[in-house]
């Protein structure tokens, strides 16, 4: 934590690589997070970038609050989600290539693990908005609990209890076959 306090004071005074190194730490986790939530790798590129060129306009006013930076990052990629869905009535879809599964697995493998994460993609669609919400930032964006409250605006324990939730829904989903 405290080299990324140094690496956030760095790039607040205008240090390019402190910026990239930040970027390079956080890019792939908001990625998938919005990839997850927009089902479109190419929308979800854009959108990525749209959250760092935010980040970096405005990371001279960030102030540190004692949460981790990527809490900040995570609320801009929120916030851009919430923009995002408002201008679409399309629901959303996980797009699934070929990057997602390791190049070494057999193809009865390979088909195995891209049904597991389709059913789960349609299963989790079954979810209230929060509990999606739960999920992802937890299990894509890799974010602890009190990371996930702070970004979503809840308690941690609102947060454990629409985690708790959205597994036991996913479960029940899952084994009863509706995927």
């Amino acid at each position: 934590m405290q080299d990324e306090q140094s690496l956030v004071q760095r790039a607040q005074r205008h240090d390019r690589e402190a910026f990239a190194r930040l970027y390079e730490e956080y890019f792939d986790k908001i990625y998938r997070y919005i990839a997850l939530k927009t089902g479109n790798r190419v929308e979800a590129e854009d959108m990525t970038q749209q959250v760092f060129i935010k980040a970096l306009n405005s990371i001279s006013s960030y102030k540190w609050k004692g949460s981790p930076f990527s809490a900040w990052l995570f609320r801009i990629a929120h916030n851009q989600m919430v923009d995002y869905l408002r201008k679409k009535t399309r629901q959303a879809t996980v797009s699934l290539d070929e990057s997602s599964v390791a190049a070494r697995d057999n193809p009865q493998t390979t088909t195995e693990k891209k049904m597991n994460i389709e059913q789960l993609a349609i299963a989790t669609r079954e979810l209230t908005a929060a509990q999606q919400e739960v999920i992802l930032l937890r299990f894509s964006g890799e974010l602890p609990i009190a990371q996930v409250a702070s970004i979503m605006g809840k308690s941690e324990g609102a947060v454990k209890a629409l985690q708790h939730s959205a597994i036991v829904a996913l479960r029940k989903i899952m084994k009863t076959g509706e995927v």
